[in-house]
């Protein structure tokens, strides 16, 4: 569990996390170098720990999460290059558009599925022929989860071969990949299979204070560092934030069954309320439907019992570290006393 002095209970994401006191050690005792050298210690421990804990040759260490997807991307594609991507997708939907905008590559969306995951008929459907009226079709990129929704082991495995069947490569936005191998009790190697590279978060869930990392083949590592160096991820002593990175990955993955839970019941909790409509957790996140009449109201009983939410007609709760057992008590009770009184 990390520090959270504040006394509010945050629910807004799993981004807001901060650091324990342990982590917090660990950052402070951590050795450094120049990252862009190749000489911070502390980073290369986390890239090779990392590389190594799902499979890959090789990692890169860099701010965040919107970076290494873009790095993949702009290193699996070139300029009138294509890749295919769930319509829900953040590399095309939450990303500012880096792709296109930065990378000169085609985004091609196509429809997710209830489950998040796109049909195979239809990632088949959209590869271009080799014709010079097309972008070139290049690259199918995942994410796992998607919305909190978690990819079946069966339908990854069968994506990853279609893709490569068709000369694709694959690439997974793991922002939240721990979360999905230990909903399935799978390990992180396993729950990435099939994936030439990953992007793999580790400031949301995972609770360290900022960044991620790029995983795949050595020789596409060394590439993506060209890209990164360009978009301005090329950090200088950077193994203060590595050593937390690197804690999280090995202190923090068993526990977001924790935050998995507390997700469960606090969904179970809130559906017993007749006004909602509360979706069925599988990770962390889950999502409420709210009157509209009773947004206003709502937002404003919270933030008098300290309690952060982005309130809305379509309403995401997130569970992490922060949140506790007695949290989640806390605020299906706030939630209960508001809609007991609230009339349309």
């Amino acid at each position: 569990m990390s520090d959270n002095t504040q006394g509010w209970i945050d629910l807004r994401s799993d981004t807001v996390t901060q650091p324990s006191a342990a982590m917090r050690a660990t950052m402070v005792a951590a050795g450094v170098g120049d990252d862009v050298y190749g000489d911070d210690p502390t980073v290369n421990r986390l890239q090779d720990y990392a590389a190594e804990l799902f499979g890959y040759e090789a990692g890169m260490f860099a701010p965040s999460g919107t970076q290494t997807n873009l790095i993949a991307l702009m290193t699996h594609c070139g300029r009138g290059d294509e890749y295919l991507v769930g319509q829900e997708a953040h590399t095309y939907k939450y990303e500012g558009g880096g792709a296109a905008v930065l990378g000169s590559i085609q985004p091609q969306p196509i429809a997710n599925q209830p489950d998040g995951s796109i049909l195979l008929a239809d990632i088949e459907a959209y590869i271009k022929p080799d014709d010079m009226h097309f972008a070139r079709t290049r690259l199918l990129a995942l994410e796992n989860t998607i919305g909190g929704r978690v990819l079946s082991q069966e339908y990854v495995a069968a994506a990853t071969t279609l893709a490569h069947d068709k000369g694709l490569a694959t690439h997974l936005d793991g922002a939240r990949i721990c979360n999905a191998a230990v909903k399935q009790g799978i390990s992180l190697a396993d729950a990435v299979k099939g994936f030439d590279t990953v992007s793999v978060c580790l400031s949301k869930g995972l609770g360290a204070p900022v960044g991620s990392v790029l995983l795949g083949p050595k020789a596409f590592i060394e590439q993506g560092k060209r890209w990164r160096k360009m978009l301005g991820g090329g950090m200088r002593q950077a193994g203060v934030i590595a050593a937390a990175a690197h804690y999280a990955l090995e202190h923090n993955v068993a526990l977001l069954a924790q935050d998995h839970d507390n997700a469960a019941e606090l969904a179970r909790g809130l559906a017993l309320i007749p006004a909602l409509t509360v979706s069925t957790p599988q990770t962390n996140i889950f999502w409420i439907d709210v009157p509209a009449g009773a947004c206003a109201p709502l937002r404003a009983a919270l933030e008098r019992a300290q309690i952060r939410a982005t309130v809305g007609p379509r309403m995401r709760l997130v569970t992490h570290l922060d949140v506790s057992a007695r949290d989640v008590q806390r605020t299906v009770d706030v939630f209960t006393a508001f809609f007991t009184d609230w009339r349309a």
